[in-house]
């Protein structure tokens, strides 16, 4: 099953917005409130938390009956992820106006209008279809929505989950190898022994300029300049997003069906921070690989390719032609690969995206498939 997040845009009359910012705000309070109560007592029994809370949420608050049941699902699951991302027993805070909608309940999707459940009733909002059309043929599944107020607008975030046929590992007819790094954003090598270099330096340049201006925004310390650093931070989040969606999109397009996309295994990228210089740190090891995977991961699956990920050791340090192996062979100053034994010269990124091209095949060859 592949599950993606669709953004869909929602058009709220004026008369209407006061009902959703009403709505949205009392769904935060009840669910700081309860989060409260979760930190003092430990207890993330859903049963039990609906038997101590469910009365009061409803009393106290004004929630209906499946907005109070909601809250408390929402509030649970964010502290267990707390929990499972191995942070310490704190207590969760709602800053942003937030509402979690379950399908067919909560919301629902009838005669091309959205049917969205609040304090005041029901309201019947259209939304945009542009790009969306695919999600509403019937072959997709809802989940859990979340209402969302940015920039003025409204949204509804609603996980799409669908089934689609799995490339089997035995009828990939195409490796491609795909280093990820800062230069060079991707890198790729692919079975006709072809290289493409997705540039990063625009990229790294742009968060160098944001990076540039929140440090200068910082220094005022007044609420309008701390304001002014958030909405920053948000527009290059998108920014970030943007770009890995483009990458993802056209290395998809770029390469046939029955494609096997190989990546490196970067769980522990965020550790890499202790052996870069301070200065370098940001644009070095902030870029979001994770993402990356994510949705080049869901794309491959909906259009006939697979994913798989290897482990990282020596990509960078490994000559291909020869396999001989040393530190001296790369010089990351320079972004150029030689080997000391065979004199073979690269550079240093294309070298890391041939041998996980060559990994992958092993890995495929062995059967193990690591995702």
């Amino acid at each position: 099953m592949t599950t993606i997040t669709a953004k869909i845009q929602i058009y709220v009359p004026d008369h209407d917005v006061e009902i959703l910012k009403s709505t949205t705000n009392t769904y935060r309070q009840a669910c700081n409130w309860l989060s409260e109560k979760i930190f003092q007592t430990k207890v993330l029994n859903l049963v039990n938390l609906n038997n101590l809370y469910y009365k009061n949420l409803r009393e106290i608050f004004g929630l209906k009956s499946q907005m109070a049941q909601s809250a408390i699902r929402t509030v649970v699951a964010r502290y267990k992820s707390a929990k499972s991302n191995g942070h310490k027993w704190s207590q969760v805070h709602f800053q942003l106006p937030e509402y979690d909608l379950v399908w067919n309940r909560d919301y629902s999707l009838n005669q091309d209008v959205f049917s969205v459940n609040t304090l005041s009733g029901r309201l019947k909002l259209k939304f945009e279809k542009k790009a969306m059309k695919r999600y509403f043929n019937g072959t997709w599944k809802f989940g859990t929505a979340k209402l969302v107020h940015q920039f003025n607008k409204w949204f509804l975030h609603i996980p799409m989950t669908k089934k689609f046929a799995k490339l089997d590992q035995r009828n990939v007819n195409h490796v491609v190898g795909i280093d990820l790094g800062v230069n060079f954003l991707a890198t790729t090598y692919d079975s006709h022994g072809k290289t493409t270099f997705f540039s990063g330096k625009q990229i790294k340049q742009k968060r160098g300029q944001y990076k540039a201006l929140r440090k200068q925004l910082a220094k005022k310390q007044t609420a309008s300049a701390r304001s002014r650093i958030k909405v920053i931070g948000s527009r290059e989040n998108r920014y970030v997003t943007d770009v890995n969606h483009q990458i993802t999109k056209a290395l998809v397009e770029r390469y046939p069906r029955g494609t096997c996309f190989v990546l490196e295994d970067l769980t522990g990228v965020r550790k890499a921070t202790e052996k870069v210089c301070v200065k370098n740190r940001y644009v070095n090891v902030s870029w979001a690989f994770h993402q990356f995977r994510e949705m080049l991961t869901y794309k491959a699956a909906m259009n006939g390719r697979l994913v798989i990920v290897v482990n990282p050791a020596y990509t960078s340090q490994t000559c291909p032609k020869c396999g001989h192996r040393e530190k001296a062979n790369r010089n990351k100053r320079t972004h150029t690969f030689c080997c000391k034994n065979c004199t073979y010269t690269s550079n240093d990124d294309r070298i890391g995206a041939m041998n996980l091209h060559d990994k992958g095949i092993k890995t495929l060859r062995g059967g193990t498939i690591l995702a």
